[in-house]
């Protein structure tokens, strides 16, 4: 796993978006805890929330924080990596009137290869190799 720094980019719970989103970290508590980070959707600067605990505290009303430690950082870059090589479907290029599912491997001409992560209506939710993208898809 790659080492944390500022300016890499990680998985992080979206307070704005209300989504598990690609964000950029801008500050660190120290060398193993993140602080602050920015969505690379909406811009926001907001504390590190670790992705697999963001359901968990949606679940729950008001409990104690017994510890700020994240269990799991993955960065992009690694998520992007370990979703490749576990596919197994061909690469299809990415058009907007394209219909896509999860899993698919999409080829898109700016961010190059990406894996279908999320479906929600005419959107897609896609991992590329240094940032998620949400896609229209589906269009008629």
């Amino acid at each position: 796993m790659s080492q944390l720094t500022v300016s890499k980019d990680v998985l992080s719970y979206c307070t704005k978006c209300k989504l598990n989103l690609g964000h950029t970290i801008v500050a660190m508590k120290d060398s193993v805890h993140i602080a602050k980070v920015k969505c690379n959707t909406c811009n926001t600067i907001q504390s590190f929330i670790d992705p697999s605990q963001a359901k968990q505290k949606a679940n729950k009303t008001r409990t104690r924080k017994t510890s700020l430690t994240p269990s799991k950082v993955i960065s992009v870059a690694d998520l992007w990596m370990e979703k490749m090589s576990s596919a197994k479907k061909k690469s299809t290029p990415y058009a907007m009137d394209g219909k896509f599912r999860e899993g698919d491997i999409i080829d898109h001409v700016k961010f190059g290869p990406g894996i279908v992560e999320k479906v929600v209506d005419d959107k897609i939710e896609v991992i590329f190799r240094h940032e998620i993208k949400t896609l229209v898809h589906n269009k008629q």
